[in-house]
């Protein structure tokens, strides 16, 4: 037990001298103390080129360290083509290319890319690609694309694309396709596309297409087509196809609607096909079309209806198929048969 102890206490005082030496050398750029080699072993300073363990305050035009790498502070900017491989340890590590495990007390910064296993206490950041796994107190982002499990306190952003698993406490979001499994606790967006799982506390959009699971507390919206399962607190819309299972609190619309809508308020569009149930009215525009079934207190079609309109009032300019409820409106029917109680048709 005495001699364990023994050891253990020489080793802190080991570490401890070097860790002095690293802060207090005042080594200039390119200088460092290498042991055994200059190349590999145990260096204190600003090393190059290395593979070992090294102990640096702040990197300065290094080109490679493979092992680990300690430092404080973040890099100076004439080290975003170094390249750091295996473990990287500080306040602040970080480097041009940074690949392996990375721990940083407040944060990691890569000038490039980071690749592996990132915790930030606070947030980190790439230029370019954030690749593994990354997990930030606060956020992170990065220039282009972010790829895998993603966790982070607030937010986190992608200049292009995000796939994986992400989760982020407050919203995310991409600069091009977002894909995977996406939880936010405000809202989710990307400027393309978004595929998979997506749920936003507060919402979800996409700039094209979101196709997949998609939940929003007050709202989903997309540019093209939202499709798939598709849940809103209040509305869901699209700005050309709503496709799939959608339920929304209050509304949902796109100009063409398939699959089965549900809405408390309203549903509509310019063409609706399928099942459309709303708590107030199902609505097709001038010259539109309903092909299936609507049910609603009012069923406003003011174009074609194929199929069955339920609802206390029922309107259609044509129709092929049944109106069923109280009043039955088909405007192009001959007199006398254009208004009907309990049923109407074409005629």
């Amino acid at each position: 037990m005495n001699v364990a102890k023994s050891i253990s206490r020489t080793v802190r005082s080991i570490m401890l001298l070097v860790v002095g030496l690293a802060f207090s050398s005042g080594l200039a750029n390119a200088q460092s103390l290498d042991i055994p080699s200059k190349h590999w072993g145990l260096s204190v300073g600003n090393s190059q080129d290395f593979t070992g363990l090294r102990f640096n305050f702040r990197d300065s035009g290094v080109v490679r360290v493979t092992g680990v790498n300690i430092t404080l502070c973040q890099p100076y900017k004439d080290d975003d083509n170094s390249i750091i491989s295996g473990v990287s340890l500080g306040i602040i590590p970080g480097g041009g290319h940074l690949k392996g495990i990375q721990v940083g007390i407040a944060g990691v910064a890569g000038m490039k890319s980071i690749t592996g296993i990132t915790i930030a206490g606070l947030g980190m950041g790439s230029g370019s690609d954030l690749v593994g796994i990354n997990i930030a107190g606060l956020g992170f982002g990065a220039g282009k694309n972010i790829k895998g499990l993603n966790i982070a306190g607030l937010g986190l952003g992608a200049g292009e694309n995000l796939y994986g698993v992400t989760i982020a406490g407050l919203g995310l979001g991409a600069g091009k396709d977002v894909r995977g499994i996406n939880v936010a606790g405000l809202g989710i967006g990307g400027s393309g596309n978004m595929f998979g799982l997506n749920v936003g506390g507060v919402g979800a959009g996409a700039g094209k297409k979101m196709i997949g699971l998609n939940v929003g507390g007050i709202g989903l919206g997309a540019g093209e087509t939202l499709g798939g399962i598709n849940i809103a607190g209040l509305a869901a819309g699209a700005g050309s196809l709503l496709a799939g299972l959608t339920v929304a609190g209050l509304g949902a619309g796109a100009p063409e609607v398939q699959g089965i809508t549900i809405a408390g308020g309203f549903v509509g569009g310019r063409t609706l096909m399928g099942l459309q149930v709303a708590g107030a009215m199902v609505h097709v525009v001038k010259d539109g079309s309903m092909v299936g079934c609507a049910v609603s207190p009012f069923n406003y079609i003011r174009g074609s209806q194929n199929g069955l309109s339920i609802g206390i009032v029922n309107y259609a300019r044509s129709v092929k198929g049944l109106q069923l409820g109280l009043v039955n409106i088909v405007r192009d029917n001959p007199p006398g048969l254009k208004v009907l109680p309990i049923f109407n048709t074409g005629f």
